[in-house]
């Protein structure tokens, strides 16, 4: 009986993808911080890359950052990442599929690379046509979430993000907020719902990470109590 008072016992709540430093809630404050200043970064670069290609056109008066960005676009990507980064994980704890494919901190930055490249080949490669840009992009979205995802929550999250993030930039094109050259469906690029598709996976693995690496803390705190 003694024994058994003696081992020591995991937090009821703690699952696969939960964890607490001081509590819950403040076990999401840290996360979600973390996943912004990652979108914050990961929109600069990637906008930057962007303008020199001379594929987003922001008018001169919202230009304002040392980027050359509007200033608006690093903490809108940033709170997107947050909400995209906690949301991943709490779907799988919600669907009972915990997510275990290539759990670890490398595979999520080879993640993080591929996303970049993507972006990179968006800008910087030059194609016959947008639809062969589309194509080339929605093979390699795809190939990202194969070999670094591959599952059900996830891609169905990826398909639902590229719907909204395309949507809301058909709307601030339409509002003039901003451009993009040679738009070939409506106001925006055909290929933009690949990058957002690409991008909502990389931030749903940091995410997914990110609660796991806290729970194993919690785990292993336990285990030394």
């Amino acid at each position: 009986m003694a024994e058994n008072d003696a081992k020591p016992t995991l937090p009821k709540k703690c699952g696969p993808y939960i964890s607490s430093v001081t509590s819950r809630g403040m076990n999401l404050v840290i996360r979600g911080v973390v996943l912004f200043f990652i979108g914050v970064f990961l929109a600069l670069v990637l906008n930057l890359l962007q303008i020199q290609r001379n594929v987003t056109l922001f008018p001169p008066d919202v230009i304002t950052s040392i980027f050359s960005s509007a200033w608006w676009v690093p903490p809108c990507c940033g709170t997107a990442s947050a909400v995209i980064g906690l949301l991943y994980p709490c779907m799988d704890r919600h669907l009972g599929e915990p997510h275990k494919f290539k759990r670890e901190w490398s595979s999520v930055m080879r993640c993080v690379a591929v996303f970049v490249g993507i972006n990179h080949a968006s800008a910087k490669v030059d194609f016959a046509n947008n639809i062969q840009l589309s194509l080339t992009l929605a093979a390699l979205s795809i190939g990202l979430w194969w070999t670094f995802d591959r599952s059900r929550s996830g891609f169905g999250l990826g398909v639902g993000i590229a719907f909204l993030a395309t949507l809301v930039s058909q709307l601030l094109v339409y509002n003039g907020v901003y451009q993009y050259t040679s738009p070939d469906f409506l106001y925006v690029r055909s290929w933009l719902p690949c990058i957002f598709f690409a991008g909502g996976i990389t931030m749903g693995n940091i995410g997914r990470q990110l609660a796991m690496y806290e729970c194993k803390v919690i785990a292993e705190k336990s285990h030394e109590d």
